[in-house]
């Protein structure tokens, strides 16, 4: 046996106590994720029904509500923020307010909502799925129809 009273040598029990240490830290990682993530991400992650989950789709709107440089616009969804709705009411919200640009990635993903809903079936629920789905097509419509008012280029 080395090191102090048949414990190992001092190398494994630092290796030990950092495994422990970093084990530590995931686990209060984990317990926190709420805090340390964006409302943002909270809001477009969390797609069930919950006031939890109505609340954080509440606070992910009002933050991009709140980006006067709109850089949410340029960022790619998933299923999830798709299946969540807020991005989508984003667009449908500020539709006045966007360039010709924004306008046409609005529609693009006004459009991609349906086919990209149905390809995450596996993960949300036919509800889900289908609320996404309409909301994609209604968003989508208003968004060509704002284009076509201001006679963007296409």
């Amino acid at each position: 046996m080395h090191g102090l009273d048949g414990l190992g040598s001092l190398g494994d029990m630092l290796r030990i106590a950092a495994l422990v240490f970093v084990a530590g830290l995931a686990a209060g990682c984990a317990a926190n994720t709420e805090k340390l993530s964006t409302p943002i991400a909270t809001g477009l992650g969390c797609v069930d029904d919950s006031l939890r989950c109505r609340n954080h789709r509440r606070a992910a709107l009002n933050a991009l509500m709140a980006d006067k440089k709109r850089s949410w616009v340029r960022q790619p969804p998933n299923a999830s923020a798709y299946a969540s709705g807020v991005r989508l009411f984003a667009f449908k919200k500020r539709k006045r307010e966007l360039s010709c640009v924004e306008l046409g990635i609005g529609q693009r993903e006004a459009k991609a909502a349906r086919p990209t809903l149905r390809a995450a079936a596996k993960s949300l629920t036919p509800g889900q799925i289908a609320r996404g789905a309409m909301l994609g097509d209604e968003v989508g419509a208003e968004l060509k129809r704002e284009r076509r008012r201001r006679r963007c280029k296409a």
